[in-house]
């Protein structure tokens, strides 16, 4: 008999028989009827005996592996997984195992490709010294911290060299593969064939052969995005989570994990390395570093000739267009020198809102609790939550005034207006919509690296990772996007962006310049931001969160409820409240119920109930048995985010 788990919110494995022709075992997956229906399931368990009436255990369809794809160990972890995140053991392995059915051909990498075995670059004494005590211990979890520039990916890629020559297995995350594509290339230069990249792009059939190799020890270095995290490697030894402030290491589906905690998880259970880095790491990687839990490893020191770039406010107050005189002459001045400039803005789009200048009503999206953006190549109003689309009106829908048009400026804007004061620049755009075709993001950072374009504007696709050697100034376009949502980490975001972005400038000479425009110049957020203060600016922030109560200084569990319904959506969770009042201890809070801030997406209702506490488990196990007994009513979604990242 077998304990099939299936890739549904359900928290049990099913009995089945075992089918005598084709037998099937721990680790493979296979085919078997599921109510009405043929579903695909993992084998995570066997029987010599039924565990219920032999007259209800049906058999399995057919197998589909000839090899297990997972072992003991990685349904431990899904068992974790499942437990931590309030979702079902077939859910936890479906995001842990590649969902491919055939295995594609995977081509090696030949030596003409690259030069492999790569000499490593000689390390500074601060890289030296990290390195040691990174290596100096088996197990153990550092953080390197510096500005970007100051050699923390030769850290990574020669602690994973010492970790391999130790017969162990290495994996590094990345925020988003393709804007670290140099960082790819220098680990297949240095490792070669023993290097394997998965990520999104891939198919699931390549995914699948990839896992394979792992599985077997023929790829020993694995670097990917969040989910690179559960690669099966036979022997882990190290885990780099690179830019490890970044938010697409949590994920926005059930199991809603962080690859931090998994990639934490993993290093407790398999005696391994864990090294994180970024120039500014999360408020709760910081609090921990502070608290002397993880290894503070500093690097001051730009490598390439660069040096930290002078940082200018710019008060956009009495400015008249997106980019302010100051900026415009400097974009100007590099130009004349020979060198390249970026410009950034986290808006896309031609205008941030559609709005009538007589009564001040906003276009706002059918479907959604937001203001549609105007889009002028297309000419129309787009909802960049849902995809909604609708002409531009021209009367007000609301007092019949003709008098309306847009406000504020997303990249579009800008770049008509970028073509107007540079018309002798080439400039490229980097954003969700000039970049959805395939291909098109890595040809515009090819152009921009070989000096085919003089000025980059993009989204926040600029402010990661990019390693461009003849940008010498760098424009915020406007700094305060961020910092006005009603999120926790709003400031921690804003600063983070910031920083990033100023950190492309000056990376290889030193006299990089940036320039962040603010119709807030006293915020001390950007005063930081600007500065490159970030011990100050953690400080203030870290002060912030322990009066209010928020992560580092409590744990939260957020409970969204869904429905076409909105009395639907907020009756369940006023109910589900009341309930959680019955069950949790005198520690833990209750925020809400509330509307989320995106009250409306894509035309369903959602409405939200925050729990509090100190500690994780004043609140997790209370509330995973409520979730577990609580009927969800028919029309009515309920998603469970343990340490939302996002309260929108």
């Amino acid at each position: 008999y077998l304990k099939v788990a299936f890739n549904v919110p359900l928290p049990e494995a099913y009995t089945y028989r075992n089918d005598p022709a084709s037998p099937a075992s721990v680790g493979l997956r296979v085919y078997a009827p599921l109510g009405r229906r043929e579903a695909l399931g993992y084998v995570v368990g066997e029987l010599d005996e039924p565990d219920l009436d032999e007259a209800k255990i049906k058999r399995i369809t057919r197998t589909v592996d000839k090899e297990p794809l997972f072992d003991g160990r990685s349904v431990e972890l899904a068992r974790w997984l499942s437990g931590m995140y309030y979702c079902g053991l077939g859910e936890a392995l479906g995001a842990m195992l590649p969902s491919g059915k055939r295995e594609a051909s995977v081509p090696a990498i030949e030596a003409e490709d690259f030069e492999i075995g790569e000499k490593p670059l000689a390390l500074s004494s601060e890289q030296a010294a990290a390195l040691s005590r990174i290596t100096r211990e088996r197990s153990g979890i550092h953080y390197l911290y510096g500005l970007t520039g100051t050699g923390k990916t030769e850290v990574f890629l020669q602690a994973a060299e010492a970790t391999l020559a130790e017969g162990r297995g290495v994996i590094y995350l990345v925020p988003e593969i393709a804007l670290t594509g140099q960082v790819v290339e220098q680990a297949e230069r240095r490792f070669g064939a023993k290097c394997s990249v998965i990520h999104s792009r891939v198919t699931p059939s390549r995914k699948l052969a990839e896992w394979r190799r792992i599985l077997r020890g023929e790829a020993q270095v694995v670097i990917g995005a969040r989910s690179a995290v559960f690669a099966p490697l036979p022997n882990l030894g190290l885990v780099v989570i690179d830019e490890e402030h970044e938010s697409t290491y949590k994920s926005g589906s059930a199991p809603r994990y962080h690859a931090r905690q998994v990639a934490m998880k993993r290093r407790a259970m398999e005696g391994a390395r864990l090294v994180m880095g970024s120039a500014t790491p999360s408020a709760e990687a910081w609090s921990l570093m502070e608290e002397g839990q993880v290894e503070r490893l500093p690097l001051t020191r730009r490598l390439s000739g660069g040096a930290v770039p002078s940082v200018e406010v710019v008060d956009m107050r009495g400015e008249e267009g997106a980019i302010s005189h100051r900026l415009a002459e400097a974009v100007r001045e590099t130009a004349r020198a020979g060198g390249q400039s970026i410009l950034f803005l986290n808006r896309r789009g031609f205008s941030y809102f559609f709005r009538c200048r007589s009564c001040g009503a906003e276009i706002r999206c059918r479907h959604c609790s937001v203001a549609l953006t105007y889009h002028k190549d297309r000419n129309a109003l787009v909802c960049h939550y849902c995809g909604y689309r609708a002409a531009p009106p021209r009367a007000c829908p609301d007092c019949g005034s003709l008098d309306v048009g847009w406000a504020g400026f997303g990249t579009e804007r800008v770049e008509e207006e970028a073509a107007r004061l540079f018309p002798d620049l080439r400039l490229r755009r980097l954003d969700a919509d000039s970049t959805s075709r395939k291909g098109e993001l890595e040809a515009a950072l090819a152009d921009f690296r070989e000096g085919r374009a003089d000025l980059l504007l993009g989204t926040q696709m600029v402010a990661k990772g990019l390693n461009f050697p003849r940008v010498k100034t760098v424009g915020v376009v406007l700094a305060d996007t961020t910092l006005n949502l009603p999120d926790f980490r709003a400031a921690e975001r804003a600063f983070s962006l910031v920083v990033q972005v100023a950190g492309r400038a000056g990376r290889f000479s030193p006299d990089g310049r940036v320039f962040v425009q603010t119709f807030r110049p006293e915020s001390p957020v950007i005063r930081l931001a600007a500065a490159l203060d970030a011990p100050s600016f953690y400080r203030l922030e870290l002060e912030a969160r322990r009066e209010l109560g928020f992560p580092p200084y409590s744990r939260l569990v957020r409970i969204v409820f869904r429905s076409k319904e909105k009395e639907k959506a907020k009756e369940a969770a006023r109910s589900f409240a009341e309930a959680a009042t019955r069950v949790l201890p005198p520690e833990a809070e209750i925020l809400g119920p509330a509307e989320c801030p995106l009250g409306m997406v894509a035309g369903t209702a959602r409405w939200q109930v925050l729990f509090r506490a100190p500690e994780l488990r004043a609140i997790h196990a209370p509330l995973g048995a409520l979730l577990a007994s609580w009927e969800v009513p028919s029309g009515l979604r309920l998603e469970a985010d343990v340490d939302p990242a996002s309260l929108m």
